[in-house]
């Protein structure tokens, strides 16, 4: 039976989080409006060091930022579990796209695993979480803001998540399976969960245990304890979206030190982040999930910072 106490802390954190330095955001925009009045405009440039002086509270800067990838395995793909630890094992041999970015350009990277070992429900057929294993996700999510880390890249990895996403903006957004995930198999079991489970979907909470992997609700603690933390996010991937979305449906203003990295080419994400008001850093036809996306756009937010900082008035 539901009984709602795992999530009250969940809860209760939503609804008394920080808010942005104002102060710290007009000195930067004042500071980007004179830096373009001399030479060619900053424009969005301008805006994400504005954006980074406000949710840190001090001049743009980016000294420690870090890719975050949540891996875990889900009921409705049975045979995903080799295939992530496959991915997880060929990023920690160096091999992946993100180890690239993130050598290049002095970016962290650290793979949590999730319990690999144990899929989470087949959400076509049963929730894939009990509350009281989702709100401990969440709460282990949370420490990944840990280490004096100044910016946090979300992401997962692994096979049936976009498919849990697509249940969760079908129920936070309407309409069917296939308008979120393409027409196919996928698109029926989303359609299967959300027939199922349509009665306790107006809970976004609910929704989250209900239709998400543990990397979606590990990713909604990580993006929570970053805002209390005072460290911006870039999110990357259907599911880090569909994480944001749900804390956007709780409190509209709890994603508001989050920016999106990229769209990629799972067909429901342009959608969804028109849906939240969210326009994306880069657009590069990349594929979905394993943070290369985020990876890219954190260099971009580093490079904004430098350019404001370091251009000189004249």
């Amino acid at each position: 039976m539901t009984t709602g106490l795992p999530f009250d802390d969940i809860r209760q954190l939503l609804h008394t989080l920080p808010g942005p330095d104002e102060g710290a955001r007009a000195r930067a925009a004042e500071r980007s409006e004179k830096l373009s009045s001399q030479g060619p405009s900053l424009g969005r440039i301008g805006a994400i060091a504005a954006w980074l002086a406000a949710w840190t509270g001090r001049d743009p800067q980016v000294l420690r930022p870090m890719v975050a990838l949540f891996a875990g395995t889900h009921g409705l793909a049975p045979y995903g579990g080799a295939e992530t630890q496959a991915m997880i094992q060929h990023a920690a041999a160096g091999g992946a796209m993100v180890n690239q970015i993130c050598a290049a350009n002095e970016l962290g990277l650290k793979v949590f695993d999730l319990a690999l070992h144990l899929p989470v429900g087949d959400i076509a057929s049963e929730p894939a979480l009990d509350e009281r294993g989702c709100a401990a996700t969440m709460a282990f999510g949370m420490e990944a803001v840990a280490g004096g880390i100044d910016l946090i890249c979300v992401g997962a990895v692994g096979v049936g998540g976009t498919t849990s996403a697509a249940a969760i903006m079908a129920a936070l957004f309407g309409g069917q399976g296939g308008d979120w995930v393409g027409p196919g198999a996928n698109a029926a079991t989303a359609d299967a969960a959300l027939a199922l489970h349509g009665g306790h979907l107006k809970d976004p909470l609910e929704a989250l245990r209900r239709l998400g992997g543990r990397e979606c609700a590990a990713m909604v603690g990580a993006i929570l304890a970053a805002r209390v933390e005072k460290i911006p996010v870039i999110l990357d991937g259907y599911v880090s979206l569909a994480a944001a979305a749900l804390l956007q449906a709780t409190e509209p203003s709890a994603i508001d030190h989050c920016l999106l990295g990229h769209v990629s080419t799972e067909p429901g994400m342009a959608k969804a982040a028109a849906h939240m008001g969210l326009e994306p850093l880069l657009d590069l036809s990349l594929g979905d999930g394993e943070g290369a996306g985020a990876a890219l756009a954190a260099c971009l937010v580093k490079n904004a910072a430098l350019v404001h900082s370091g251009m000189a008035l004249r």
